[in-house]
């Protein structure tokens, strides 16, 4: 997957040094919101849709591994500022705030008003202990940041899945 992405960056800009033209290159990280796929496996859908059958959330490894979540408004914007910017070279878009999965487990599941149900299984042998985007770059060329609190975004979220 991370190889796939740097030969997609490679390719990218080979092509614009071959055609002249302009490319954007946007690192996209975790981001969520309305419209998401109930089965798309991300976390926060897939504990969402747990949490609103009343199964237990799975968490995966020990949950201290650290996450960082993006509302899709704030992402769209962050898109739109790049393509309307001179910027040309690649700009992290997400949220810098971490926040562990076992705490987002929890969250979402007193926002549903559910019991805190948790199975663990075993960490694939791939997954980071941490994500989480530098956006320096973002904040500075593109006067981008992310605006919409986790709280705020998981409830609207939850509202979708809720009258899916």
């Amino acid at each position: 997957y991370d190889e796939g992405k740097r030969i997609a960056e490679t390719l990218s800009f080979d092509y614009k040094r071959t055609h002249k033209l302009d490319i954007k290159v946007a690192r996209i990280f975790n981001t969520y919101g309305p419209r998401m796929l109930p089965n798309d496996g991300r976390v926060v859908s897939n504990f969402i849709m747990q949490g609103l059958k009343n199964e237990n959330m799975t968490l995966y490894g020990d949950g201290k591994q650290t996450r960082s979540f993006c509302y899709v408004d704030d992402l769209v914007n962050g898109l739109i500022k790049l393509m309307n910017s001179n910027v040309n070279q690649p700009i992290n878009l997400g949220n810098p705030t971490e926040i562990t999965i076992i705490e987002l487990a929890k969250i979402i599941s007193k926002k549903l008003n559910v019991p805190e149900n948790f199975i663990y299984k075993d960490l694939p042998q791939d997954d980071p202990l941490q994500r989480n985007p530098v956006i320096s770059e973002a904040k500075e060329k593109l006067n981008w940041s992310p605006l919409v609190e986790l709280n705020q975004g998981l409830d609207n979220t939850i509202d979708y899945f809720k009258n899916l």
